[in-house]
């Protein structure tokens, strides 16, 4: 049933991707901020009405939901997410970012849709003109979520902006994130998909003082790096081997001149966890690595540990997975579909609407890597060995999705997943 009810929903995609290319190439050269998605969800919102969806708009911020009501029948929840980063982008495409925002500390910095958001915004907008086309192939309800500020944790703004009662409750969530799998491919698992994600400020207090007589003072630089070091021990020395957890420091600034020596040093951390106890483990080596640290250097004040953008662990429901992977490899062809063999290390917020609601989720990702990165690869070691490290990777300067047929793929994707529920009681397939 889902297959011929998906190719149904797909009927005039083909003539829809140049539309849908330029719009991808548009959102690609001017992305925004997380919370500063003003310009994309303006486009979001003018293309939903012309649809004929009921649009909201300003959910959570600058998020954008689209209801599209077509009679008794289930309603689902179709996901994407608008943000893009602050990264200069080095692809040298000729719809290349050149744009400059101002990150939430006052920094003018460029920004770049170095994870795909840009992606994850023109497919959905593709499937969301499917739907409306082919309403007599269809019945329910279908949510159309854009979400601002995933990189920072925008989809709990949109909950707490009254999202559950403003909007029909959904029976599934359905998401998924362009990758740097080969482009065409579709894969996903059933329970834990991606990790948690915890994120910490770390201050170290020193003792500033002239660069010419160190003795005088309290070294926070020393002692930063007396912590980074120490901190690679987390992982390698007290998490199992067989469990999976990530300790990232990816920034550390102290100082403003070669000769003086500072009072404090900034770190940010970044941890990555798949379970409770490993993140409650790493959570307090670190705390304890950092102390410690701070104690060994003399510190005449203990280290401010704060912590910010926190992630949920992004679980599927198992038995909605099963019909979303028989789903699209129904329309894609079952080599073009697997299962990963575990989670990923990387992080999402999209699970919170379905932990909210209390419904089945499921989040996939779909390749969107050049072939030409893969040649003289057998695709099926992939899955062991992972992916080459000449293929740039999300939120890389250089990460840029193959636009065909990867936009084809994603909103084929998403129409075939939603199938499975939009076109449960079409009796032209009994």
């Amino acid at each position: 049933m889902t297959a011929a009810s998906a190719a149904r929903l797909l009927s005039g995609l083909p003539d829809r991707l140049p539309g849908l290319l330029a719009l991808y190439e548009d959102l690609h050269a001017h992305p925004e901020l997380s919370f500063q998605e003003v310009r994309t969800a303006g486009v979001v919102a003018e293309r939903l009405r012309k649809q004929g969806w009921e649009v909201t708009e300003g959910v959570g911020g600058t998020g954008v939901v689209g209801v599209l009501a077509n009679g008794e029948g289930p309603v689902v929840l179709l996901r994407a997410d608008m943000d893009g980063l602050p990264v200069r982008e080095r692809t040298q495409l000729p719809y290349a970012s050149q744009e400059m925002g101002v990150d939430s500390e006052g920094n003018k910095v460029p920004v770049m849709h170095a994870c795909g958001h840009d992606m994850h915004v023109t497919c959905l907008l593709g499937a969301s003109a499917q739907l409306a086309a082919a309403r007599d192939e269809w019945h329910g309800t279908v949510v159309a979520v854009f979400q601002p500020a995933e990189e920072v944790g925008g989809a709990p703004a949109m909950i707490e902006d009254g999202f559950l009662d403003r909007f029909p409750r959904a029976d599934v969530c359905l998401g998924q994130h362009v990758s740097p799998a080969p482009v065409g491919l579709v894969g996903t698992r059933p329970g834990t998909v991606m990790a948690a994600s915890d994120s910490l400020r770390v201050r170290l207090h020193g003792r500033g003082g002239h660069g010419s007589t160190p003795e005088t003072t309290v070294d926070p630089i020393v002692m930063a790096a007396a912590v980074v070091m120490r901190l690679q021990t987390v992982v390698s020395r007290e998490v199992g081997a067989a469990q999976t957890a990530v300790v990232t420091v990816g920034s550390l600034h102290a100082g403003t001149k070669e000769n003086i020596i500072p009072d404090t040093a900034d770190l940010r951390i970044n941890i990555r966890s798949t379970t409770p106890a490993v993140r409650e483990r790493v959570l307090a080596a670190v705390e304890r690595i950092v102390r410690a640290e701070a104690a060994a250097s003399g510190a005449p004040k203990e280290p401010e540990i704060t912590g910010f953008n926190p992630f949920p662990v992004t679980v599927n429901d198992a038995e909605a997975t099963g019909t979303v992977l028989t789903a699209i490899a129904e329309v894609l062809g079952g080599e073009r579909v697997f299962t990963l063999p575990e989670p990923l290390t990387g992080s999402e917020d999209f699970g919170v609407f379905g932990a909210a609601l209390g419904v089945p989720s499921v989040f996939w990702h779909f390749g969107g890597a050049d072939p030409a990165f893969f040649e003289h690869i057998d695709p099926d070691t992939l899955l062991t060995d992972g992916l080459p490290d000449t293929v740039p990777a999300n939120h890389s300067p250089y990460f840029a999705p193959v636009p065909e047929p990867t936009i084809h793929t994603g909103v084929t994707a998403l129409l075939a997943a939603a199938a499975h529920w939009l076109c449960a009681g079409d009796r032209r397939e009994k």
